[in-house]
């Protein structure tokens, strides 16, 4: 097991969140794990981005280079980062917000409309990141269902605690597209 992952979209996306949620998930795991946030100087509209390494060996560098996994919620994002993912690596797309597909013959890309199927539901507003994230556990089979449901659990702040079931709700819903 060894994944470098890439999460990238705008600010306010909630990137650095499912980005957080996914190391927090190798932690409970007993994985060795790096987090590296990064993201412009605009904030919230600005470009960001979130290195993820979760691997069964110690980590040499927190940055992702060339990452197995792409997760994208925006155009801009996956212009910048499509050539960068290694062959056989797998790239999840938010289909709601990126126009343009992935010409890429040696990935396998998930397009999931992930912030239209947040539409319409008040408890999955903001979860289309959460969606994504279900859609690459549902693809690489990387953690259960528990483990993330402790690791949201651990990164949740207390008095956010009643998202944790609207998080787990947004979890299925990505296990269980079909891309």
């Amino acid at each position: 097991m060894n994944y470098d992952i890439l999460l990238a979209g705008f600010g306010g996306q909630g990137i650095l969140f499912a980005g957080k949620i996914l190391a927090y998930s190798g932690l409970m795991a007993d994985k060795e794990v790096s987090w590296l946030p990064s993201y412009g100087p605009e904030m919230r509209g600005g470009t960001c981005n979130c290195s993820v390494c979760i691997s069964e060996q110690p980590i040499g560098s927190p940055l992702v280079v060339n990452p197995n996994v792409l997760v994208v919620m925006n155009t801009p994002s996956l212009e910048k980062f499509i050539d960068k993912v290694q062959p056989g690596g797998i790239v999840i797309v938010d289909s709601s917000m990126v126009d343009i597909k992935v010409e890429r013959t040696d990935v396998k890309v998930c397009y999931v409309p992930a912030t239209e199927l947040t539409t319409g539901d008040p408890q999955l507003k903001g979860g289309a990141n959460i969606i994504l994230i279900g859609k690459l556990l549902a693809e690489t089979k990387m953690f259960t269902e528990e483990i993330f449901k402790k690791a949201l659990e651990k990164v949740v702040p207390p008095k956010k605690a009643f998202l944790i079931d609207n998080n787990l709700k947004a979890i299925k819903i990505g296990m269980e597209y079909n891309c």
